[in-house]
């Protein structure tokens, strides 16, 4: 065993390490001509002749450049730009820059999760959990970065938010590290990173020394986010919103004596509610934001490093949120001997974040509901001692990461081999308890730690080969090795016995000091002792992967690529181990071809490829078919294991079945690309046509209720991603004084349901409808076609009225259409319509200089996109939603505000028990689609100057900016941008708001 173990590591150094290196379509070797690569920045094309290259690299480091880094979908951005937006996540940086990549962001509050889909969803959006598995993968410097697991929401009672601080984790990159960014669309690019890159791939290399310069970088700015401008209102307000439809449905105006009128709304006399509505001042705030970072670069040809430190805080506009960021980055490279190399990175990070003081959040946080009859009231002094009582208690949410790898390169002639050691290691705490005050006598705490990790091995072994100067190869093995490891420790407990003693859960001894089992200790008792509830789980997964690849140039006209995996996951049935996944992908350089004498045009490549990629489950429940698992407690929560307490175990009714024999889901993708620089490459055009189907994906369908469960988790789902990507990148004007750089990018992406498991045709989960043929990002509605005035109006067949499941229509009901004519209306009538995500989407950006001046604009925009006006549902359906103990009946301060066009809604009565504003039909259904000038900085070069007075400065760039200047949309809620990724605008997001930014770019 020993001599195998050896032989195994051999083999492992031998073989192909997965390094960030240009992942194109091909490696497009190159003539030493004056041919420019093209490298397109965030508003312009900078232009880099390869004779000037030549000053840096030897001939062999031009071989191995890639001619466009964008010709297998890649687009590369300078981050100079990118770091003058006072962005706190990457998701921010990225928006809008970069064609196909859409960007969610549900909320303005700092640090909170968003969102991210490259070439449309590869899934129906069900729940939070496909939001998960739809995710690009983003890699740092060769690092795949691990993410959360959506494994914690199995002891959820809600789909809202992830247990435990919900930090976005990719708020621990700072942009001013990062010397460049890549989008890795299509599998020419990303087949090298395997299962983990099925959904596209984004490519984040750091700032690294060259050996060569010594410097000293500083970046800062500071800056003020502007509270918005609201309307406020107060229960007078609101009873006279209420007084319309009493006015028209009832016979005096009045309310009946029966009735439950809400109590709070019953005074008018009360100012409480009905008096000054001031709360503002006390929610909304101009806030502070800043970010400094400090970089130091030396060293020589043999060795050099880089080390920064930063730290950035951004405060929300709203609730007192936000989050602060420590990070320090130290990259090292030596060189022992000439052909040897080793290089190291680590990059650590410590995220505070202050979270919203929502009753929603909260109440999601208790499992379970207190009263909510009455409202926070819109009183300044009562509001106020509401957050009195909410800051006798503490939400603590901290969250550390660290990644780094350790690689060793050695390059023996045209033969090089590569290992690196790479590992992610994040970990988060929240730490809550809530004073008896604030819940009606019950006081409760809880406390949370979890951690995700990554480590992994990559192997790679290249040898270049050159026959009669005309064919050129490139051969590569690969091998790489994954283990991911998720696990968190959750424990929460009420009836605390005071307000002053707040206990570790998570340390807390399950028995007594004589050995006897704790009574308080997962066992509600009778006495006035605390409940105490305790979760655990854990769950792994391990990927082993081998892939070969071999790259052809012929005389720099023609040019292929093939690459063949063979990935191995611990997530998969025995039975399906192993997954093979095959690419191939070509170009034609026509210029060289066809278009020599064209003297306009510079550069035209056409490029394709075509593969098939493997999709690993998210959970290890789906490798262990029929199972068993241990349930604890009272509240039917999934733990596992079950230990020092009463462990049963029992089928997982609720997760659902999983049978034998289920196979790997795929990626079949084709992309075709023309890329063309023209007019002195002063005009570069960049599309793609590229269709994206996704087989045998996992679904749960409604099932086998007869046995216990909800149900069955079965293969066979397939659907298509259809698109195009369009970017043009413009040196409009140059002359001495004056240039106008233009960029523009486009997505337009469509999808199609195409099969589902046992030949369905339809089905239903949820309030979603998917139907083979259809989108699969529609909402299913009924159609809203006004309001009957009179009983007569009501259609009568057969002496019968039209009826809402069985109950017949009256005036003062909604007038939805009878879609089959069958005299009822129920979900039969209902229809698939708008589309969640943008049909059409992208960034226009534009920067002008005149002498040191530069002045930046960038437009983001979606078309195409409708949302649910959930919001305004829950307005004029009061009748439904006063006294519930459900989560849509939470009504939070903003309750005050209004917002929308109340105008535009029909007055139905609202006591007609078909619920005539339910929020499943096209009523509330709106035109999201949207244009925001996203940002607009204005900046001044120093350098210059300080050269003219002999101050040794390398460069100082200052800059002002300002940032969500405007919106232009017909949408008429908060902003069409706040939305889930269900469509649904709830009304919870807090506002994206508007900053000024003042910074400086300084580099000795």
């Amino acid at each position: 065993m020993r001599y195998l173990w050896v032989c195994c590591g051999f083999f492992a150094m031998l073989t192909l390490n997965v390094l960030p290196c240009n992942a194109t379509i091909v490696k497009l070797y190159t003539s030493l001509k004056n041919r420019p690569f093209i490298r397109q920045d965030t508003t312009k094309v900078r232009i880099v002749s390869e004779r000037d290259s030549l000053r840096k690299d030897s001939l062999e480091k031009i071989k191995q450049r890639t001619l466009y880094s964008k010709l297998a979908g890649t687009v590369q951005k300078d981050t100079r730009d990118l770091s003058l937006f006072p962005a706190i996540s990457l998701q921010q940086n990225l928006k809008g820059n970069y064609a196909g990549l859409y960007v969610q962001e549900p909320t303005g509050e700092p640090g909170t999760i968003q969102n991210m889909f490259l070439r449309g969803a590869p899934m129906p959006l069900l729940s939070k959990k496909d939001v998960y598995s739809s995710q690009p993968l983003v890699v740092l410097d060769g690092i795949p970065l691990v993410g959360e697991h959506p494994f914690a929401f199995d002891i959820q009672q809600y789909d809202f938010n992830r247990i435990g601080p919900a930090t976005n984790l990719l708020t621990g990159i700072d942009i001013n590290n990062i010397a460049s960014v890549e989008v890795l669309k299509d599998l020419a690019s990303t087949a090298i990173y395997g299962p983990r890159g099925v959904n596209g791939v984004i490519l984040l290399k750091s700032k690294t020394p060259d050996g060569m310069n010594r410097s000293i970088s500083f970046n800062s700015y500071i800056g003020l986010v502007q509270k918005p401008t609201v309307n406020t209102i107060n229960g007078k307000y609101e009873n006279e919103f209420r007084q319309r439809f009493y006015d028209i449905y009832t016979t005096n105006g009045r309310y009946s004596d029966d009735e439950q009128y809400p109590v709070y709304l019953s005074d008018s006399l009360n100012n409480v509610y009905s008096g000054k509505s001031d709360w503002t001042d006390l929610y909304y705030k101009n806030a502070l934001i800043y970010g400094v970072n400090l970089g130091l670069t030396g060293g020589s040809d043999r060795a050099s490093f880089r080390f920064s430190l930063g730290n950035t805080k951004s405060e929300g506009v709203a609730d007192g949120t936000g989050l602060d960021r420590y990070s320090a980055m130290f990259n090292i490279n030596m060189r022992p001997v000439k052909w040897l190399l080793f290089s190291a990175m680590i990059n650590g990070n410590r995220l505070n974040r202050t979270r919203n003081r929502n009753l929603r959040d909260r109440f999601t946080q208790l499992n379970y509901f207190p009263d909510l009859s009455a409202p926070l009231a819109p009183n300044k002094e009562y509001y106020g001692n509401y957050l009195a009582q909410y800051d006798k208690g503490f939400d603590d949410n901290k969250t550390n990461s660290i990644q780094g790898y350790a690689r060793l390169l050695a390059t023996l002639g045209k033969f090089k081999i590569s290992s690196t050691f790479n590992v992610d290691y994040n970990e988060g705490y929240r730490d809550v308890f809530y004073a008896r005050t604030l819940l009606q006598g019950t006081s409760y705490a809880s406390n949370y730690y979890g951690f995700n990790q990554r480590l992994m091995i990559d192997n790679k072994a290249t040898y270049d080969l050159n026959v009669n100067t005309v064919h050129d190869f490139h051969f590569e093995l690969g091998q790489s090795t994954m283990w991911d490891l998720y696990k968190y420790s959750n424990a929460y407990a009420y009836k605390g016995a005071n307000d002053y003693i707040k206990i570790n859960l998570l340390d807390s001894d399950p028995k007594l000091p004589n050995g006897n089992d704790n009574p308080n200790y997962l066992v509600p008792t009778a006495f006035p002792r605390e409940l105490t509830y305790r979760f655990l789980d854990k769950t792994q997964d391990n990927l082993v992967s081998f892939y070969g690849k071999v790259n052809y140039s012929y005389s720099d006209k023609y040019f292929l690529s093939g690459t063949l995996r063979l990935d191995g996951s611990s997530n998969a049935q025995p039975t399906t181990r192993w997954f093979y996944s095959p690419v191939l992908s070509a170009a034609w350089n026509i210029k060289n071809e066809l278009l020599k004498d064209f003297k306009s045009i510079d550069d035209a490549v056409l490029r394709a490829s075509v593969g098939r990629m493997g999709r690993t489950f998210t959970y290890d429940n789906y490798a262990q078919g029929p199972q068993y698992t241990a349930t604890v407690g009272y509240t039917g929560n999934l733990t596992v294991p079950g230990y020092n307490a009463i462990g049963v175990l029992t089928r997982p009714y609720s997760f659902g079945w999983v049978g034998y024999n289920v196979p790997w889901s795929y990626s079949d993708q084709l992309n075709i690309g023309l890329d063309v620089s023209m007019l002195k490459n002063r005009l570069h055009a960049s599309l793609d046509f590229y269709t994206k189907a996704e087989k045998n994906q996992l679904i749960s369908i409604p099932s086998y209720a007869e046995y216990g469960y909800k149900q069955s988790i079965e293969s066979g789902l397939d659907m298509t991603n259809t698109g195009l990507d369009l970017t043009i990148s413009a040196l409009v004007i140059s002359n001495a004084t004056f240039k106008w750089n233009s960029a523009l990018n486009v997505n337009h992406n469509t999808n199609k349901l195409n099969a589902l498991p046992r030949g369905l045709n339809e089905i239903v989960i949820g309030n979603r409808f998917l139907k083979v043929g259809q989108p699969v990002d529609q909402y299913w509605l009924l159609e809203n076609e006004g309001i009957y005035t009179a009983n007569s109006q009501v259609a009568v067949v057969n002496g019968q009225p039209l009826k809402y499941n069985g109950q017949a229509l009256k005036a003062g009901d909604p007038r939805w259409k009878d879609q089959n004519g069958d005299n009822i209306i129920d979900e039969k009538d209902k229809v698939l319509k708008g589309h969640i995500m943008p049909l059409l989407s992208g960034g226009f950006d534009n920067s002008f200089n005149y002498a040191n001046w530069t002045l930046g604009t960038n437009l983001y925009f979606n078309l195409g996109r409708k949302i649910i006006n959930q919001e305004m549902a829950n307005r004029f359906d009061f009748v439904n939603r006063e006294g519930n103990t459900d989560l849509s009946s939470v009504k939070e301060i903003t309750f005050w505000e209004k917002r929308g066009d109340y105008s535009k809604y029909p007055l139905y009565n609202p006591w007609s028990t078909v619920i005539p504003y339910r929020v499943d039909q096209d009523l509330f259904l709106e035109n999201a689609s949207f244009l925001k000038l996203r940002s607009v900085s204005l900046g001044y070069d120093l350098g210059q100057v300080l050269k003219r007075k002999n101050i040794k400065i390398k460069k100082i760039f200052v800059y002002g900016s300002v940032n969500n200047v405007f919106t232009v949309t017909p949408y008429t809620g908060q902003d069409p941008e706040l939305v889930s990724y269900d469509g649904m605008d709830t009304g919870y997001g807090q506002p994206i708001p508007r900053t000024y930014t003042l910074g400086v770019k300084m580099e000795l």
